[in-house]
């Protein structure tokens, strides 16, 4: 699935709630049953900064494709987190050094972060996209 597909699911699924509480509710939801990291990655190098909790994300490059998982203490940004993994997970690297994850603020969910948070998504989606321009030699 193209990233353009990902993002038009994803704002798909985001865009089922008016209610900005309820859209939490359902990335909370979501959280829960989103993966856990296993305890040896959940290390310094792998933090991501300027995030009021602690966020890890795991990048592998595999098979020509990306690969991104997430973790956090904090089931909010575990769930962001996830949903910006998944939207890229998978992707050729050019794709994600191209990709923007903007869907967020389509959808309502960046608005309604604090400034922190927006910050540790701000630099999550920057080390994704690092990764995949590493990846992709630019």
């Amino acid at each position: 699935m193209s990233l353009s597909d990902k993002r038009r699911a994803l704002i798909d699924e985001l865009a089922m709630f008016d209610d900005p509480h309820e859209r939490f509710q359902y990335i909370i939801d979501r959280a829960k049953n989103a993966p856990s990291l296993d305890a040896r990655f959940r290390v310094d190098t792998l933090l991501i900064e300027g995030c009021t909790s602690n966020l890890w994300m795991l990048p592998e490059f595999h098979d020509g494709v990306c690969r991104f998982s997430s973790d956090a203490d904090s089931m909010i940004t575990k769930g962001i987190a996830s949903l910006v993994c998944e939207f890229y997970d998978g992707a050729s690297p050019a794709e994600v050094a191209a990709g923007d994850a903007d869907f967020l603020a389509e959808v309502g969910v960046t608005q309604h972060l604090s400034p922190n948070r927006r910050n540790g998504l701000t630099n999550l989606v920057g080390k994704i996209r690092a990764f995949g321009k590493l990846h992709a030699g630019l």
